[in-house]
C-alpha cells in the first residue's frame, strides 16, 4: 500500500524517485543529468542546472552539445563547479567509449558500413576534420592505425609522404583512408577526390594498395569504393 502510494504520489521531475519507479530508460536527458549533478544551488535545483548545460551550446536542449563543450564553459554556469564539470565531461567519454565499443564489435575492414560505423562512433563529435590511415597485411588484418592529419573544420591537410612513411613503418600492404565531414555530409569535395587520387597514384608506385577512403558524417558515410570513386585499372580488393 504505501509503494502503491509513493507511485500514485511521486514527483515525475525528481528523477531519483522517477528511475526508481519505471527505470532509467523512463528519464529525460536534463533528468540523467540532473542525477550526476546530484545537487543544485539556492537559486536552482539540480535539475534545473541541467537543463541550463543542455541549453549552454546552442541555446535549445541537446545532449549532444555535451561532448563539446569544455570543463571551462561547464563552469560559466553558476552551481557547476570543477568537480562537477570534471564529472560531466567522464560522463559523455564514458558515453563515446560504449558506442565505440559497441561498433568495434562487427567490425571487419573487408567490409566499409562496419568501418564507417566505429569511426562514425569515433569522430561524430569533432569539431575539425581528422583523417586516418588504416594499415592492413595481405589477410585484411588491422596491423596499425595512425592519425594522418587534423584540420580546420572543412579542411584536412594532408601530407601523402607523411602518410606513406606511417604505412612502411607498419610494413603496411595496403591500406584504407577514414575521415570525417565535422559538417554531417559526407559528400566529397572535389579536394577529397583529389587527395584520393594522389595517395592511390602514389600508392601503386610503392605498391601499398590503396583500398578505400571512407568519408563519415552524421550517421551516413561515402565510401570511394562503394561509389566507384577510386581511379580504374585497379583490382577489386574488397567483398
Amino acid at each position: 500500500m504505501k509503494n502503491l502510494l509513493l507511485k500514485e504520489n511521486a514527483d515525475t521531475t525528481r528523477p531519483y524517485e522517477k528511475c526508481l519507479l519505471y527505470g532509467a530508460e523512463s528519464l529525460t536527458d536534463a533528468q540523467l543529468l540532473a542525477v550526476i549533478i546530484r545537487t543544485g544551488t539556492k537559486e536552482l535545483s539540480c535539475l534545473e542546472l541541467a537543463e541550463k548545460v543542455l541549453t549552454l551550446k546552442t541555446g535549445r536542449e541537446e545532449l549532444l552539445g555535451l561532448m563539446s563543450l569544455t570543463i571551462p564553459e561547464l563552469m560559466t554556469i553558476r552551481g557547476i563547479g570543477q568537480v562537477k564539470a570534471i564529472q560531466l565531461k567522464c560522463v559523455g567519454e564514458l558515453s563515446k567509449r560504449l558506442s565505440t565499443r559497441r561498433a568495434a564489435n562487427g567490425l571487419t575492414f573487408s567490409d566499409p558500413g562496419t568501418i564507417a560505423d566505429y569511426y562514425m562512433e569515433r569522430l561524430r563529435h569533432e569539431e575539425k576534420e581528422n583523417l586516418f590511415c588504416l594499415m592492413l597485411d595481405t589477410k585484411f588484418k588491422l596491423i596499425g592505425e595512425e592519425r594522418i592529419s587534423t584540420g580546420t573544420v572543412n579542411f584536412a591537410v594532408v601530407s601523402v609522404r607523411d602518410l606513406f612513411l606511417a604505412a612502411m613503418r607498419h610494413r603496411a600492404v595496403q591500406i584504407i583512408l577514414v575521415h570525417n565531414h565535422p559538417s554531417g555530409d559526407p559528400q566529397p569535395s572535389e579536394a577529397d577526390i583529389n587527395i584520393t587520387r594522389r595517395v592511390q597514384s602514389a600508392g601503386e608506385m610503392m605498391e601499398i594498395r590503396l583500398l578505400d577512403h571512407i568519408i563519415v558524417g552524421d550517421r551516413c558515410y561515402v565510401s570511394f569504393h562503394e561509389s566507384g570513386l577510386l581511379s580504374p585499372g585497379e583490382e577489386d580488393g574488397l567483398s
